[in-house]
């Protein structure tokens, strides 16, 4: 009764954050293995629900990647065939399109109605079936193509005569490959010599190019009397406007007659695309709660059996003068210590994992942040919850009943 009364009628005292801390430790520094195994329980959770978010990220991350390089973000406008009156597109139209807000890149190619030959020993009229296409040098970046050999043409190299070959026209005029030490081979296009500086390598996206031979927009005007006017203009755009670029394509690309242009339909991957990322993994975050829900049970039972154990710890602070604010703030704080340990475990755990298993399967490493702050931040809060009971449990014990049990 007498220290109860005394208790009531001095002013409690309020440990130091770093003192509070040190009691916290205390517990778990006197019983490392079994505060070992409770922090392994939140740490396994952590862990989980890092690897089960990481993994599947990353390998939609891989997937997307894949998709995107299938043209998702891809659209063609042209001329709708008239073979009676062929329709020209405006020279001005691809300057157009690039002024559409979610357009992030447009090219073009034109049909000079040229022919090319190996030499100009070859007979004219055998024809070898190729387009010579009037190319910007943007080309490249707007279908996805790349370079197999040589060089594509640039601000310099484009008001030249010079050529590149899509991979089928190189295998019909005979060539394998560019030699970069001996002589830039040439090719005879409408009488005129064009040297040949690049082979493209196969192109899925725009098979047409691999029939082509493409050489700069200015040598075009120059050498092949090319009029200016576009055949075909590759878009890309958001993929997430797609739907809406696609309607003001034809007014902006021909005013005039907006009828007259065609535009293909986004790629059917755009779709599949979009499936995937609103793709959730619900099954694998249900079984990391569950995972995290009993480590956290863990905790708690260490923290009730440490609450038994410790009773004459109790009763012996409480003589000495701590409140039940002091016993109640230490057992809270050794079991957030306790989640927290863990939770650190359990991240740097998870993300090993998640890296280790993304870069075996060659796909791009994913860790969501999202996922390793609320792992931690979950770790912690699952240490106050699993804390409030035995840190109550040990403020309630007075004294004298402290001792007496212990």
């Amino acid at each position: 009764m007498n220290t109860t009364v005394t208790e009531a009628n001095s002013r409690p005292v309020r440990l130091a954050p770093l003192d509070l801390l040190g009691l916290g430790l205390l517990g778990i520094r006197t019983r490392k293995m079994r505060a070992a195994l409770s922090a392994l329980g939140i740490s396994i959770g952590i862990a989980t629900m890092i690897v089960v978010t990481g993994i599947p990220a990353s390998s939609q991350k891989a997937l997307l990647n894949e998709l995107s390089a299938m043209g998702t973000n891809m659209l063609q406008a042209q001329p709708v065939p008239n073979p009676n009156s062929p329709v020209l597109l405006p020279p001005e139209s691809v300057d157009m399109v690039r002024r559409i807000g979610p357009v992030t890149m447009a090219s073009a190619v034109a049909n000079t109605h040229a022919t090319v030959h190996r030499s100009d020993r070859v007979d004219p009229s055998d024809y070898a079936g190729l387009t010579i296409l009037a190319s910007e040098v943007n080309l490249l970046p707007a279908i996805n193509a790349e370079v197999r050999s040589g060089r594509f043409l640039n601000a310099a190299t484009e008001r030249f005569p010079t050529a590149v070959l899509g991979s089928v026209a190189a295998t019909r005029l005979g060539f394998a490959k560019l030699n970069d030490r001996g002589p830039a081979p040439q090719i005879y296009i409408n009488d005129r010599w064009f040297t040949v500086i690049g082979i493209l390598a196969r192109t899925p996206l725009s098979p047409d190019i691999d029939r082509s031979v493409l050489v700069g927009w200015d040598a075009a005007r120059a050498q092949l009397k090319f009029d200016g006017h576009p055949t075909v203009i590759y878009i890309k755009a958001r993929e997430s406007a797609m739907e809406a670029v696609r309607g003001v394509l034809p007014a902006t690309v021909y005013p005039q007659l907006p009828g007259m242009v065609q535009i293909s339909r986004p790629s059917d991957a755009l779709a599949a695309k979009r499936a995937t990322q609103t793709t959730f993994s619900a099954l694998f975050l249900g079984l990391a709660g569950v995972a995290l829900l009993v480590g956290g049970i863990g905790v708690a039972n260490t923290m009730v059996i440490s609450v038994l154990e410790r009773r004459r710890e109790i009763g012996l602070r409480r003589a000495l003068g701590a409140n039940r604010g002091q016993i109640r703030g230490q057992f809270l704080t050794e079991s957030v210590v306790l989640s927290a340990l863990g939770g650190v475990a359990g991240t740097v755990l998870g993300v090993l994992a998640t890296v280790g298993y993304a870069t075996y399967q060659h796909w791009p490493p994913v860790v969501p942040l999202t996922s390793v702050a609320e792992g931690f931040g979950g770790a912690v809060l699952v240490g106050m919850i699993a804390g409030v009971y035995p840190s109550i449990r040990a403020a309630r014990l007075t004294p004298t009943e402290a001792l007496a049990s212990a």
